[in-house]
């Protein structure tokens, strides 16, 4: 899921304290680093843009990357149309602020999908980088709903929403919403 990188108008939290620009630009150098990395023979890598109508025309993205619109809504009910719109088979959507996904992340996803009906991956303050489901099973109705999303419940109200469901667990990783989630990130890449 990705955000055309306009100033202001991505990454607003984290550019109340890094300046707009800056954190725009570092959004929009992020993506481009995690589409380099992912891509791979063994899946199509697809973008669901926003806002629906410059994605769709973005010079900014890959052009040979297929793209879908986010549409309206809430978190969850884009995520909800992204998965109704690719159909019966197994798929992942990523955060787009992630970074240290790499390749393994999402092999071991779609594997976890292989007996499980869906696949999560936590981030420590509750929420989740990502999520995917089997592409067999018909989503629940309230699949998504009722989520507080930015919030430390957001990872258990998903889960809920999909009662009954087994869920497989993928690495936790942290996304960058804040200035202090991303010197953290990268204090954590130098010790690394």
């Amino acid at each position: 899921m990705v955000k055309e990188p306009r100033p202001g108008r991505v990454k607003t939290r984290l550019g109340k304290e890094f300046g707009m620009t800056r954190a725009a630009w570092w959004y929009r150098h992020q993506v481009a680093r995690t589409l380099r990395r992912l891509e791979d023979p063994r899946w199509t890598l697809a973008l669901a843009v926003a806002p629906d109508r410059e994605g769709m025309m973005s010079r900014v993205w890959p052009a040979h990357l297929p793209r879908f619109k986010q549409g309206r809504g809430n978190l969850g009910d884009r995520m909800r149309r992204i998965f109704q719109s690719i159909g019966p088979a197994r798929t992942v959507i990523i955060g787009s602020d992630i970074p240290h996904i790499e390749k393994h992340h999402i092999r071991s996803a779609l594997a976890g999908l292989g007996s499980n009906k869906g696949v999560i991956g936590p981030a420590s303050d509750g929420g989740y980088w990502l999520i995917g489901v089997d592409g067999t099973t018909v989503l629940p109705r309230e699949f998504l709903g009722h989520v507080r999303w930015s919030t430390p419940f957001a990872r258990s109200d998903t889960m809920a929403t999909a009662a009954g469901w087994s869920w497989a667990e993928v690495a936790e990783l942290d996304d960058v919403d804040t200035l202090s989630d991303l010197l953290r990130i990268c204090a954590k890449a130098q010790r690394n």
